[in-house]
Order: structure tokens, then C-alpha cells, then sequence
């Protein structure tokens, strides 16, 4: 059979609240690094660019799963891992369908409870 072509991630893409990624090139074992451009946060501090490295399927039918993680290094203490698939609707349009965790550094171990959301 014939497969559609494969979503490709790699690119600009925009979420709905206008924060924006970068993918660039896909290794052949599906390997990916990137920037993530957030466009909400509540640390003190500007928000900047900060790096991402994922994985992704490399799936026949396009249909691809994928996960990253996100290091805000460079204004926050937090960490944020995204999971998703990639999805080629009948226009020829991609889009993905993502879910995420972060979690935000405390101070102790009782307090940890908090720290994920």
C-alpha cells in the first residue's frame, strides 16, 4: 500500500498560546535538538530561547510519535518534558498533539508534592 508522506518535525511550529519551537534536522535514529521559544512562564527572570533534545518515530505511515525535553536554564529552575504525535490531515497540513509536565525546583523533599504540574 501506499503511505502517505511522513510528518516531518522539522521546522517552526506554534502552539496555541504563541510560544514557538524550532526542530532542526532529524538523525536517522529519529535523534532531534532544537530551541523552544515560550511565550508564557512565571519566573522572575526574561524569558529566553532555551534548548531541547527529543526522539521521534520514525513510523511508516506518518503518523509519528515524539517526546522532548525542555532545560530553561537560562532564566528558570525548572524542567518541562513534552510527548506527542504528529498528525498529516487530508490537506497535507501537520500538526501535533502534545501533552506536558514541568517541574518547578523547592527547596525540600516534603515540599515535592507541589513541585509537578
Amino acid at each position: 500500500p501506499a503511505y502517505p508522506q511522513p510528518c516531518s518535525l522539522t521546522g517552526w511550529w506554534e502552539n496555541d498560546l504563541g510560544s514557538k519551537m524550532q526542530v532542526f534536522k532529524i538523525g536517522n535514529d529519529g535523534t532531534f535538538s532544537g530551541e523552544y521559544h515560550t511565550a508564557v512562564s512565571s519566573a522572575k527572570k526574561p524569558i529566553q530561547p532555551s534548548p531541547l533534545i527529543g526522539s521521534q518515530h520514525l513510523d511508516e505511515d506518518g503518523q509519528c510519535t515524539f517526546g522532548f525535553t525542555v532545560n530553561w536554564k537560562k532564566f528558570s529552575d525548572s524542567t518541562a518534558v513534552f510527548v506527542g504525535q504528529c498528525f498529516r490531515g487530508d490537506d497535507g497540513k501537520e500538526v501535533l498533539h502534545t501533552s506536558w509536565l514541568l517541574r518547578e525546583k523547592v527547596d525540600s523533599e516534603p515540599e515535592g508534592w507541589k513541585a509537578t504540574r
